[in-house]
């Protein structure tokens, strides 16, 4: 009998410890100063050309990278790669650059390398310079990068990008480039400000594109109404999301749903401009990524 207690009281301790790691961890992803996950020139660029700060902006990328890869720890995702089978070519990196495929004619991945090569200081700035110099064998068929070597090959050496300052900056200029500035610029126009809306906005970009057809973020924002209400129009704005998020390979069900619950949870929380809001970040990405 006390032999048995002991037992229970050790499955209980260790089942008590795992909760407790686990709730810790995702406690450090959001604790200390966020300013430290940016370097000073990426965080400079960021205030100047979207107005938020860097604890705005880890929030941000914490709500981003917990549908995309289950994880708040966003940081240590620049080195992501993978072949994901969605007809898109190989994924890499924060925002899930993509090579380009059957399913994805126009990539983004070409513009984040040859901003590498910029950033390397290349005078001529080229996506064969880039591959160069990281030992990548591939080359553009179109617009298209088709790599042509194995993928434990390809992402050892992406992988090997980490912590290499240049390939966080390429990383962030084309990141702005292809889907944030467009997103501030659309919320902007719509007299908005709050870092709540821009996120949503960069998250519905790069998860269905900025531009284009009627479910990219473009043809998204023609749908919620024009209504000068903040408020009122992110809330018709996650609802038409809503039904599109788990269709045509954006997310697997019922990834999609809550990923947008996300952001229509912070809103109903009144957590808009995404400071001190620790707790809230912790409280609306405690889902199971099925």
């Amino acid at each position: 009998m006390k032999f048995s207690l002991m037992i229970l009281l050790s499955f209980s301790m260790i089942f008590s410890y795992g909760c407790l790691s686990k709730t810790s961890q995702q406690k450090s992803y959001a604790a200390g100063n966020p300013d430290s996950n940016f370097s000073p020139a990426t965080l400079q660029f960021l205030r100047d050309n979207t107005g938020l700060d860097g604890e705005q902006w880890n929030n941000i990328m914490m709500l981003v990278n917990k549908p995309e890869q289950d994880d708040l720890n966003w940081i240590n995702f620049y080195g992501y790669c993978e072949d994901i089978d969605d007809d898109r070519g190989y994924t890499i990196g924060i925002f899930g650059a993509t090579t380009g495929g059957s399913n994805d004619t126009g990539p983004d991945g070409p513009d984040l390398f040859k901003a590498y090569d910029a950033a390397k200081g290349a005078s001529n700035p080229s996506v064969k310079g880039a591959l160069a110099r990281i030992g990548v064998k591939g080359s553009m068929k179109g617009k298209i990068l088709e790599i042509n070597e194995s993928e434990e090959s390809f992402c050892r050496k992406i992988g090997n990008l980490q912590n290499d300052p240049e390939w966080r900056e390429a990383m962030w200029k084309t990141f702005y480039n292809i889907y944030i500035k467009y997103s501030v610029e659309q919320a902007r126009k719509r007299g908005f400000n709050s870092a709540l809306t821009i996120g949503s906005f960069v998250d519905a970009a790069l998860n269905h594109g900025a531009t284009g057809g009627s479910e990219t973020l473009q043809g998204l924002l023609g749908k919620s109404g024009s209504s000068t209400d903040e408020k009122t129009f992110m809330t018709k704005f996650y609802k038409e999301r809503t039904k599109i998020v788990d269709t045509n390979e954006y997310n697997s069900p019922p990834n999609g749903k809550n990923r947008v619950k996300q952001w229509s949870n912070l809103l109903n929380m009144g957590e808009t401009d995404l400071k001190g809001a620790d707790s809230a970040i912790l409280q609306v990405t405690d889902w199971e990524l099925q």
